[in-house]
C-alpha cells in the first residue's frame, strides 16, 4: 500500500519533468516566454510599495458579499503575478486586506471617474441633448464591478468661446454684428452690421439674450 501511494503521488512530478525536458523545439520557445513576458499591468504597479496602496489593476480583491452599501468594509486581496509590494514593517506579502466603501463603480462620485466627451451634440438644444459616454475609474479609486462602464453624460462641451467677451462685444459693437460674428454666426451677424443693429432695437434684444445665456456659441457648445 505504501509503494502503491508513492507511485500515485509521484506520477504528476515525473509527468511534468517529462513535459519540461522535452526534447521538442518549440519546449525552449515556451519555456523562455513564461520567463521574461511580463504583464502590461506591472508597469503601473510600484515595486515595493504598501499592498493597501496598490493600484486596483495590480490586485485582485473577494467580493465581500456581506458588505452594506455606501459603508466602509474590508476586503480580501491579492497581488497580482510579477507585482511586489510589502506590509507596514516592510515585508514582503501577497495576501493583504484593504478598506474600501461598498459601492459599484458606476455608482461613484464624478469627480472619482474620467469619461469621454462628445462634440457632436448640442449644448444649448431643448431639452439638452445627452451623449453616450465610456467612463474609466481613477486608479486610485477602489470600487466594485467593472471599472469601465457606459453612462449617458449631458453635453457639456466647449468651442472655447467666452461669456464674458461675447457679452461686451454685445454692448460695445452690437450694432455692427461683432457679437453675432465672435460667436460664428455669419447670417445674423451681416442681418445686424446692414441693419444698423435694426435700428438698435436688435442690438438691445442681444444684448439680454446674450447676458441670460440663450444665445450661445453656433457650433452648439457652452461658454467658458
Amino acid at each position: 500500500a505504501g509503494s502503491l501511494m508513492t507511485t500515485k503521488l509521484s506520477q504528476p512530478q515525473s509527468t511534468l519533468a517529462k513535459s519540461l525536458t522535452s526534447t521538442s523545439t518549440n519546449a525552449p520557445y515556451f519555456k523562455a516566454l513564461e520567463s521574461t513576458e511580463i504583464p502590461p499591468y506591472v508597469t503601473n504597479c510600484p515595486s515595493n510599495g504598501l499592498c493597501s496602496r496598490l493600484p486596483p489593476d495590480c490586485m485582485t480583491c473577494n467580493t465581500n458579499y456581506s458588505c452594506i452599501y455606501g459603508k466602509t468594509a474590508t476586503f480580501d486581496c491579492k497581488v497580482k503575478p510579477h507585482v511586489h509590494c510589502v506590509d507596514e514593517n516592510n515585508h514582503e506579502q501577497e495576501n493583504f486586506t484593504i478598506n474600501m466603501t461598498c459601492q459599484f463603480c458606476w455608482q461613484l462620485a464624478t469627480s472619482d471617474y474620467v469619461c469621454t466627451n462628445s462634440t457632436n451634440c448640442m449644448t444649448v438644444s431643448c431639452p439638452r441633448q445627452r451623449y453616450n459616454a465610456t467612463c474609466t475609474v481613477r486608479d486610485h479609486i477602489h470600487c466594485l464591478g467593472n471599472r469601465v462602464f457606459p453612462k449617458m453624460l449631458y453635453c457639456n462641451w466647449t468651442g472655447g468661446y467666452k461669456w464674458s467677451t461675447a457679452l461686451a462685444l454685445s454692448i460695445t459693437l452690437g450694432g455692427f454684428g461683432a457679437d453675432r460674428f465672435y460667436l460664428g454666426q455669419w447670417r445674423e451677424g451681416l442681418g445686424k452690421l446692414f441693419s444698423f443693429g435694426g435700428l438698435g432695437i436688435w442690438t438691445l434684444i442681444d444684448v439680454l439674450l446674450i447676458g441670460v445665456g440663450y444665445v450661445g456659441p453656433a457650433d452648439g457648445s457652452l461658454y467658458i
